[in-house]
């Protein structure tokens, strides 16, 4: 018998079409990669949302996609004074509805975030990008939506300013 770590168990339910028993908190949890994310969605207070029913798509950076962040920016965006930033910058990783990449029948595509602002889709040199972020990780789809792995943390086209 083989096992299966929770993320590949989701990307084989993911492409057989079924969706696994977890919803994106619990399958983020169970992968071990994506703690700052969990922790920036609690401060965010966008935690307890991403466990309702959704559908939700996420693009969820890595925690190595968090580390590559300028030196400071991950400090700045968690401090409390700056709640609403981290959410305006967590939210644009959000969808509202569940999107697979098989779902995007052009080579270029755009959606919109539950902040309200643009994201681009494109495939590019084989593998789907959201804007410059590359999808490292497609399609894994959860109880309550869909997870696409992401090398990059999303930046959204408003600036983010801290508060003073």
């Amino acid at each position: 018998m083989k096992f299966w770590p929770p993320l590949a168990l989701a990307a084989m339910l993911a492409f057989s079409g079924m969706a696994c028993a977890k919803n994106i908190v619990e399958t983020a949890k169970a992968s071990g990669q994506f703690t700052i994310l969990l922790k920036a969605a609690a401060a965010a207070g966008m935690d307890k949302t991403l466990a309702q029913p959704g559908p939700y798509t996420v693009f969820a950076p890595t925690d190595a996609a968090f580390n590559a962040l300028p030196p400071g920016m991950l400090d700045m965006l968690m401090k409390p004074e700056n709640r609403a930033m981290l959410k305006k910058v967590l939210g644009y990783h959000t969808l509202f509805g569940r999107l697979t990449t098989r779902q995007l029948t052009a080579p270029l595509s755009a959606a919109t975030t539950t902040m309200g602002e643009p994201v681009v889709l494109q495939m590019k040199n084989g593998a789907w990008m959201v804007n410059d972020a590359k999808i490292t990780q497609p399609d894994m789809a959860v109880d309550n939506g869909e997870i696409h792995v992401i090398d990059k943390v999303l930046m959204p086209p408003t600036p983010v300013q801290p508060a003073t």
